[in-house]
């Protein structure tokens, strides 16, 4: 499925997306291509007339938040779609999502130079959809790798390349597990890229729970926090609108708090945005937004009703729209 923009003369292709799901059984392993799953923000790469655009899944033009990814020079003097995310690390090398938070939003040049310096990214390739006029979405996933492979992409300084080996997948999820990485994505090696569609091709394997929500409200702070933001009312939508799955008061820094605050004054609006009434104690001290800003939470399980429990706060996803979000 293609978006209804094209970059450079090149046809827009909407990222395909992987199921949340477990690892395959061992006589199917070695059908697998296995990669890390990298904790950043998903971008599609359009290479052509000598430019560069990088384009968010929800459609958007962000090249101009991440200027150090200036790609290969050779790549832009053909034409190329290629997929891939961005991806900030900590300081000890690993990949960070509170590391890439601070680059998400920024458009002014002065503020990108500067958190540059601070939290720096990379731009990781993991699929190539289309080469000099000729539409790969087609091939099988191991053959679309060799073609990566022959594009020599890491000859940047911030462009790599993600590995991947065919078979061993319980092998890789313990060393990522001991790692404290994310998890591991597992590829039929035979399958198509099916642009714009979650596939059981792909098969997310995680070791932390995460959830996408909406933010459908918030609840004034305490202490310090007094005046503020001191917790998110969270929504999934639902077959009858936004489903209330909780809220969150814990995983925000200063920053973070200052700037939801900001956001959420302008979404502000007098009436509930979920399907159903909330409890009252809640809905006594809420402040209702128009559910236009989704997030990211790590949470401990789902209550019987479909809370999450222990719920903290990883960060808004402003690459990602309501509609997008499902339960994981």
């Amino acid at each position: 499925m293609a978006n209804t923009r094209a970059w450079g003369g090149l046809p827009s292709i909407a990222p395909m997306l992987a199921t949340l799901g477990q690892l395959p059984p061992d006589d199917l392993d070695r059908r697998y291509g296995y990669e890390v799953k990298w904790d950043g923000v998903r971008a599609v790469a359009y290479l052509a007339e000598g430019q560069c655009h990088l384009v968010s899944r929800n459609d958007h033009d962000i090249t101009v938040a991440y200027p150090e990814l200036d790609p290969p020079a050779h790549l832009t003097k053909g034409k190329l779609i290629l997929d891939g995310e961005i991806v900030a690390f900590d300081e000890h090398g690993k990949p960070s999502f509170a590391a890439l938070q601070p680059r998400m939003h920024l458009r002014d040049p002065a503020r990108i130079a500067r958190r540059r310096e601070a939290n720096p990214v990379a731009y990781i390739v993991f699929d190539v959809m289309h080469r000099d006029g000729r539409d790969l979405t087609g091939l099988t996933y191991k053959d679309r790798r060799e073609v990566l492979k022959g594009l020599n992409v890491a000859s940047a300084p911030a462009w790599r390349t993600s590995d991947y080996r065919v078979g061993g997948g319980a092998e890789l999820y313990r060393a990522t597990k001991e790692s404290g990485l994310e998890g591991i994505i597992a590829k039929r090696l035979d399958s198509p890229y099916l642009a714009g569609r979650r596939s059981p091709d792909w098969i997310k394997i995680k070791h932390v729970r995460t959830q996408e929500v909406v933010i459908g409200g918030w609840t004034e702070g305490e202490g310090r926090r007094q005046g503020g933001v001191g917790a998110l009312l969270l929504g999934i939508p639902g077959e009858k609108g936004l489903d209330f799955v909780g809220h969150v008061g814990t995983g925000f820094t200063e920053d973070s708090l200052a700037d939801l605050g900001k956001r959420l004054a302008k979404l502000k609006t007098d009436s509930s945005p979920f399907a159903k009434r909330l409890p009252a104690p809640t809905a006594r001290a809420a402040h209702w937004v128009r559910p236009k800003l989704v997030g990211e939470v790590v949470y401990a399980e789902r209550t019987r009703d479909g809370l999450l429990r222990t719920p903290a706060w990883r960060g808004l996803r402003p690459d990602k729209e309501p509609r997008d979000v499902r339960p994981e």
